[in-house]
């Protein structure tokens, strides 16, 4: 799916629904039953997540780094980012499926099972640890002390989430259609341990072209669908198809430009 990181033009701001709080004080069992909604499908999560802006990488990452962890990581999709700027990666990441993944697209990084609290990595090994779409899925507290334990003097600890821009109309009723949870008010801050800190905000907006049919499978990549029962799952497609087709009016093989919100969070080891 061609992605255009470019701006673009946005109606006046609006209020936006926010990720939850509850999304970080839930307790270790309730995110671990939710978690389970990526055990598998990672070869479908990796063919219709997109990708992040370049300016995004240039704010996460310190000049100077040369090693870099990507917790969370995923299929690979920011892991092969940091690749790509010349850093010795390594990905940790819980899943099996989406590591399976990550491990036949990136042969070349170190990837290991485990969680943002318990990296199973040696301490003072990394300049940056970088989190893309994942902080939401560990306890901040004590992956903040892991974080801190495995950062150098001076390193950073570095969020991401890609969301859809809801301050235009008609992508607000779609991420409520799509039931996307990341969606962050523009004052959001996430939360960090007293070892960072407070983290300095950056954001970036672009575009993504995209096909109704293909909207409807990132829209299955979601943990809600995953996690969802046949009825309601065969309720979101069709909400979906309507909206896409009957309501705005796309034709079925027409792309259509999906406004698109980046934001990015980087925060010092105190």
């Amino acid at each position: 799916m061609p992605e255009i990181f470019k701006p673009h033009p946005t109606e006046t701001p609006r209020p936006i629904p926010s990720l939850p709080a509850r999304a970080f004080t839930m307790s270790a069992a309730r995110r671990n039953e939710l978690a389970t909604a990526f055990r598998a499908g990672g070869k479908h999560y990796d063919a219709v997540r997109p990708s992040y802006p370049a300016a995004a990488l240039d704010f996460m990452v310190p000049p100077r780094a040369r090693d870099a962890v990507d917790v969370g990581a995923g299929t690979g999709i920011f892991t092969a980012m940091l690749l790509g700027r010349g850093l010795r990666v390594r990905a940790v990441e819980p899943s099996t499926d989406m590591l399976t993944v990550l491990r036949t697209r990136l042969p070349e990084v170190i990837a290991a099972e485990g969680t943002g609290e318990h990296t199973g990595l040696e301490a003072d090994s990394a300049d940056v640890i970088t989190y893309a779409q994942a902080w939401h899925w560990v306890d901040p507290k004590q992956a903040s002390i892991e974080a801190a334990r495995i950062l150098r003097s001076g390193g950073l600890l570095s969020l991401v989430w890609n969301q859809l821009d809801v301050s235009v109309s008609w992508v607000h009723r779609l991420a409520r259609i799509m039931h996307a949870g990341d969606v962050h008010r523009p004052d959001f801050q996430p939360p960090l341990g007293q070892e960072f800190f407070a983290p300095e905000p950056g954001q970036w907006t672009w575009n993504q072209e995209l096909t109704g049919e293909q909207i409807i499978e990132l829209a299955k990549s979601r943990s809600y669908y995953l996690r969802a029962s046949a009825a309601t799952r065969s309720r979101v497609e069709s909400n979906l198809s309507w909206y896409l087709y009957d309501h705005l009016g796309h034709e079925e093989d027409t792309p259509i430009t999906v406004p698109y919100l980046t934001h990015a969070w980087r925060a010092r080891l105190r």
